[in-house]
């Protein structure tokens, strides 16, 4: 996972501070998901159990037992099985789990009926993420019970189950120097499937074809998706999550790009916006410009100190002006804010968290009030407008979707775009659509 093993130790240790040793915590790996008849999807570890282990194997379950003399880590895995790995691929087994892994013991995952119940015994609390895994949620919930039946004999069984997620995810949210390495080359990836995508965009080809240079980029940096991307032109750039991209590419529109690379477990998420014949009409680039400028005033709001909602007030101010100057709002901008009239046209927030999910962990509020950006947080900044065909919206407007999104870090001065070398002005973007790439290097393309 490129990630020292020292530093899984670490989270380990901080998690257990907070969980004390009246309490244990369970964590289990991600099933493996069917496809369709004898084809699985491709395996993606659960991001909490990969972030407390970065242990790669399904059929795994992680156990966090702090103050156990004989050892605070211990992993259930898949044995070692020649003929099973003949089919399926090498598996690390008990010695990989504690040599190559941490675990202070490694136990087979056939006979975790037999051990874990023990290990939960006169542990006053467990700690553990209900509700993602019903199989899992049942025998966990079985184990406690053989635990209480067995009250007579002595036995002490956890009196209080406690949501994992608080504790895990608060630790989540601050990113540390070897994380953002990470996120940092997942970006570098992302941008360079941008660019591509960018150069060989034309009309009267397919969206897919465009999407197919991002996934060629991502796979040969020995990244993946961090989600399905988003390539929709024309008026499907104003369907948000737009999946189908099999559309044809006309000359005239716009088209609207949402792709992100995953690189060692960590997500990148870039969206960008440009006219598939490589110049931008007025009208879309007055919208265009409306966005960015939006998007920037977005970014400025961004240093420690400052409140989550506060990026996502600027942009709303910012594009109500600019929505009421274009004669697409009436009336007083102050108003049509609280009115929140500009959900019309731009109906989402202005980013999240960013990490090991493309949409992170962590809480938006606390108390019930916007908590304040801190350094190590990483957060998207993505305003947009939507403008469909509808009859009373001028014509040049019709069907005109733009989202310009970047990733960005709270720093301890204010903050770093992490994306901020792919290019977003209207003239870098017209300068970049129809660029062919030669050896390495970008060579534009004769108009």
């Amino acid at each position: 996972m490129n990630v020292a093993m020292s530093e899984f130790a670490h989270r380990r240790r901080q998690l257990m501070e907070q969980i004390g040793e009246q309490g244990i915590a369970v964590i289990a790996a991600a099933p493996i998901k069917l496809r369709n008849r004898d084809v699985d999807y491709r395996y993606r570890q659960d991001s909490d159990f990969l972030y407390l282990t970065g242990f790669p194997e399904p059929e795994a379950v992680a156990v966090l037992i702090p103050g156990r003399p004989q050892g605070e880590y211990v992993l259930f895995c898949r044995e070692r099985d020649p003929g099973q790995e003949t089919w399926h691929g090498r598996r690390f087994g008990q010695t990989g789990a504690v040599d190559d892994f941490g675990a202070d013991d490694s136990f087979p995952i056939t006979d975790i009926d037999d051990i874990l119940p023990g290990l939960m015994e006169n542990r006053d609390r467990v700690f553990y993420s209900m509700g993602r895994d019903a199989v899992f949620d049942r025998q966990l919930m079985d184990w406690v019970n053989q635990l209480r039946a067995q009250s007579r004999s002595g036995s002490q069984s956890p009196h209080e189950l406690v949501s994992l997620e608080y504790l895990l995810h608060e630790m989540r949210l601050f990113k540390s120097a070897s994380e953002l390495k990470q996120m940092r080359r997942a970006a570098e990836i992302a941008i360079e499937g941008h660019l591509r995508m960018m150069s060989v965009c034309r009309p009267d080809i397919y969206e897919y074809e465009v999407e197919a240079e991002f996934i060629y980029t991502a796979y040969r940096h020995r990244a993946d998706l961090a989600y399905q991307s988003i390539v929709g032109g024309g008026e499907n750039g104003c369907i948000l999550h737009y999946v189908n991209n099999d559309a044809l590419l006309r000359d005239g529109d716009l088209l609207l790009i949402d792709a992100g690379a995953e690189y060692a477990g960590y997500a990148s998420d870039i969206t960008r916006t440009f006219p598939v014949n490589g110049r931008f009409s007025e009208a879309q680039r007055e919208l265009y410009d409306l966005v960015l400028e939006a998007q920037l005033a977005a970014i400025r709001k961004i240093k420690p100190g400052q409140h989550w909602n506060a990026p996502h007030e600027a942009a709303v101010r910012v594009l109500t002006r600019g929505l009421i100057e274009l004669g697409l709002l009436k009336g007083q901008s102050e108003k049509l804010i609280k009115q929140e009239a500009y959900k019309r046209f731009y109906m989402h927030r202005t980013g999240h968290w960013l990490g090991l999910d493309v949409h992170d962990v962590g809480e938006y509020k606390i108390d019930n009030h916007w908590r304040l950006l801190e350094p190590g947080m990483v957060l998207t900044v993505e305003p947009g407008l939507y403008i469909n065909a509808e009859q009373d919206i001028p014509k040049r407007f019709h069907n005109t979707g733009i989202r310009i999104e970047d990733d960005v870090l709270v720093t301890e001065k204010g903050c770093e775009v992490l994306t901020e070398q792919l290019p977003k002005s209207a003239e870098q973007i017209e300068s970049l659509i129809g660029v062919h790439a030669n050896g390495g290097h970008l060579i534009t393309k004769s108009r």
